[in-house]
């Protein structure tokens, strides 16, 4: 039920607890890149793991700005692990436009929210970014220190710059399943909550 338009202590606190519960899963799931292998598919596993914390999340969500905020923290703990710029860039972007998104149907609807959760997945080709382009090489030989030439090398060979784009694919994709998955297994809370 939308009692205002303004964000309220209870909608800040949602906020931050859901944002430390994404991360922790997000991180817990991206130890699976461990596997070379498995790295070009972390998009998709990352986005589909996350999908149901976000989702019930979006079920107390009724304000605008709640999402964004939520990109904020994520792309401002990136950089403070270390990550480029652009990442804190793509993830305010990504919560700006889910935010807009689940506005349309006043955060009421569990189509839009399911939607919203792959292109806010969208946030974490932010992550990869440093296996392409300008920053590939620099990357990679931090790569080769610490896990060693085989892992590298495989990694350097299966991580073509083109993946970059089926990467943002892989995110959207993993961001849809996991809110499709979210959606059922959270059923009760969103009647609770008034979504349709």
């Amino acid at each position: 039920m939308i009692m205002n338009n303004k964000l309220t202590v209870k909608d800040l606190i949602n906020v931050g607890v859901f944002s430390a519960l994404y991360l922790v899963l997000f991180f817990v799931t991206g130890c699976l890149g461990y596997i070379p292998v498995l790295m070009v598919l972390l998009p998709i596993l990352c986005a589909v793991v996350v999908g149901i914390p976000f989702m019930l999340f979006l079920s107390k969500t009724h304000v605008f700005g709640m999402v964004t905020i939520m990109s904020i923290i994520l792309g401002f703990f990136m950089l403070l692990m270390g990550r480029p710029w652009p990442v804190f860039l793509i993830a305010v972007v990504a919560g700006v436009v889910t935010d807009f998104l689940l506005k349309i149907k006043d955060y009421k609807s569990i189509k839009m929210g399911i939607i919203g959760s792959g292109i806010f997945s969208i946030w974490m080709v932010g992550m990869s970014l440093p296996m392409f382009f300008g920053y590939r090489e620099p990357y990679f030989e931090s790569v080769r220190a610490g896990y060693g030439d085989t892992y590298a090398d495989i990694l350097y060979k299966i991580t073509p710059d083109w993946m970059f784009f089926a990467s943002v694919v892989l995110c959207v994709i993993g961001g849809i399943l996991g809110g499709a998955l979210g959606a059922t297994v959270l059923k009760k809370h969103f009647k609770k909550a008034g979504m349709a």
